[in-house]
This record gives C-alpha cells, sequence and structure tokens, in this order.
C-alpha cells in the first residue's frame, strides 16, 4: 500500500510540474504575442502594409521549391477562373 501512495504521490508531482511548466509557457506566448503585435504597429505607422508582411513572413517559412508549386497552383487556378495576368507575349 506504501508503495502505491509514493507511485501516486511521484505521478501528482510529475502532473503538477508538467501543468506549471505549460502555464508558463502560455504566459510567455502572451507575451511574446503582444510584442509582435507591437512590431507590426510600429510597421504599420511606418507606412508598412502589415498584411503583406505576414504574406512575406509566411514565404520566408517555406523553402524555394515548396513556394515555386504553391504559386503554380495559384497560377493555375487564377488561369481558369479567367483571372491570370496576361503574359507580353500574349499582349503582342
Amino acid at each position: 500500500m506504501a508503495d502505491t501512495d509514493v507511485q501516486t504521490n511521484f505521478a501528482q508531482g510529475q502532473l503538477r510540474a508538467i501543468i506549471e511548466r505549460i502555464e508558463r509557457l502560455e504566459e510567455e506566448k502572451k507575451t511574446i504575442a503582444a510584442d509582435i503585435r507591437e512590431v507590426y504597429a510600429e510597421a504599420k505607422a511606418n507606412g508598412f502594409d502589415t498584411k503583406i508582411l505576414r504574406k512575406v513572413i509566411t514565404l520566408r517559412k517555406k523553402d524555394t521549391v515548396e513556394r515555386e508549386e504553391e504559386q503554380a497552383m495559384i497560377d493555375l487556378y487564377l488561369h481558369a477562373l479567367g483571372m491570370a495576368p496576361e503574359s507580353a507575349e500574349a499582349a503582342e
């Protein structure tokens, strides 16, 4: 019975430590999110388009091949919808 109590206490301690770590990380995440919002506000105040900044950041997270494949699919869909920009050859 004492062995079970030790195991239970150990598991409770582990659980408490995990929960506390998650809570600390959640607080850090809130702080970082607030910092990011401040940087975007600063960028906007300096005349930058924050929507475009977010897209650029998303693109920078992808490797070149992934970006190219995504752009090819976008171009294909736009062409299928008649929304593709005219190429220089088609304009001539």
